[in-house]
């Protein structure tokens, strides 16, 4: 075995990327950004690109050169400080934001292909019924982690990236004009910028560094070179976040051309009506059942990550693996029932507006002192706590 992957491994690990990554943010935000910016969404993309694209890229590389040890990571803020970014950061991809994030987008999606007479039947309990069964095939698909790779590489990869390719496709073909838009271009730039800030991808590669770096021990034959593994690493989160960044172009044409009759709905269902619009029932049935895939290779990964978390730091071993991630996906549950505009709301607010700069700062400084023996950490970091905090206060 030679120190490069071959083809086929490289492939499938840049698919499973691509799948962990994407995720209920990976199509809500990036159609709004084309629907705010209409022929301007150049420039709310170029934004967007910078904060949901090179961030998780860069975070992939700073893992990886820390082996995937994410507790070596944070604690050069110090152990305390350290365990408690990453207990804030297990309860950001678990049970606050992400997963109900992708649970609840799904229902919206899903909804209006239930049965009616079910949904009569059901009625208010609509919501945990989905919770329920969603989190069901999520515990199915995950509990043996081994396996998540190639259930997220070799199976729902292909089908996601092929349902997505149709509406695009579709979309493109059948655009005209787009919406009208008085924003400044800058004013785009921003605002794309902050939406991709909001996906959340910069955590989602810290955390799912640990399973990329099994692959790659095992497809690298200097496994203790730290840079062999960081190379490989990020040939496949540039195949991995490049086919994202196909799918966030795509995305931005649907908002930015087909959002006219939609301009005050929210983003979950902005893709259910263009879908609609675009492909009749059938057609958004199978969009539907495709956003269900994307959010459930998320939650897939970001669930075997905050078990495997709460199995050894919480419980400290004293329960399994199985254990650990029911307890994971039960505590999801209340958030997961309350709806998509209220997940949004909750993942606009300061946990992520004075939390991900910090992160953002602590990924650059480790890097550099991995790469050219940078010491500081501490200083950048607190500084960016406090102009995080002051300008989020401030903006209120």
């Amino acid at each position: 075995m030679n120190q490069s992957m071959s083809t086929k491994e490289l492939l499938s690990l840049s698919l499973a990327i691509f799948c962990m990554l994407f995720g209920a943010g990976n199509l809500l935000y990036p159609l709004s950004v084309g629907k705010s910016a209409g022929s301007l969404t150049a420039f709310g993309m170029i934004g967007f690109f910078i904060t949901a694209i090179l961030l998780p890229l860069t975070g992939l590389v700073g893992m990886i050169l820390f082996d995937g040890n994410y507790n070596l990571f944070f604690n050069r803020l110090g152990k305390k400080t350290g365990s408690f970014l990453i207990f804030v950061c297990m309860l950001i991809i678990g049970p606050i934001i992400v997963i109900p994030r992708c649970i609840t987008l799904s229902h919206t999606m899903i909804a209006p292909f239930i049965p009616i007479i079910f949904l009569q039947t059901i009625n208010l309990y609509s919501s945990l019924t989905f919770c329920l069964l969603f989190l069901s095939a999520a515990f199915i698909t995950t509990y043996r982690a081994s396996k998540i790779v190639t259930i997220l590489g070799d199976v729902i990869a292909p089908i996601l990236l092929a349902s997505i390719a149709f509406i695009i496709g579709k979309g493109i073909y059948s655009a005209q004009k787009p919406v009208a838009t008085t924003l400044a271009p800058f004013t785009i730039f921003k605002t794309g910028f902050m939406m991709g800030y909001q996906t959340l991808d910069l955590l989602g590669t810290l955390f799912f560094a640990s399973i990329i770096i099994t692959i790659l021990k095992k497809t690298t034959h200097k496994k203790d070179n730290l840079h062999a593994l960081a190379f490989n690493g990020l040939k496949a989160g540039i195949i991995g976040l490049s086919l994202l960044g196909l799918v966030y172009i795509g995305m931005g044409i649907l908002g930015a051309f087909h959002s006219h009759d939609f301009m005050n709905v929210d983003a979950g269902t902005l893709f259910q009506l263009i879908s609609f619009s675009l492909l009749g029932t059938s057609g958004a049935a199978i969009i539907s059942i495709s956003v269900f895939l994307a959010c459930l290779s998320t939650v897939i990964g970001l669930s075997a990550v905050v078990a495997e978390y709460t199995k050894n730091i919480i419980f400290s071993g004293k329960i399994n693996y199985v254990q650990s991630l029911c307890l994971v996906l039960a505590s999801s549950i209340p958030l997961s029932i309350f709806g998509l505009s209220y997940v949004l709301a909750i993942a606009g607010g300061p946990i992520v507006f004075v939390g991900y700069p910090v992160l953002i700062t602590l990924t650059l400084c480790n890097i550099a002192y991995k790469m050219c023996n940078f010491g500081y950490v501490k200083t950048p970091v607190a500084i960016t706590f406090l102009m995080a905090l002051a300008s989020y206060f401030f903006t209120l």
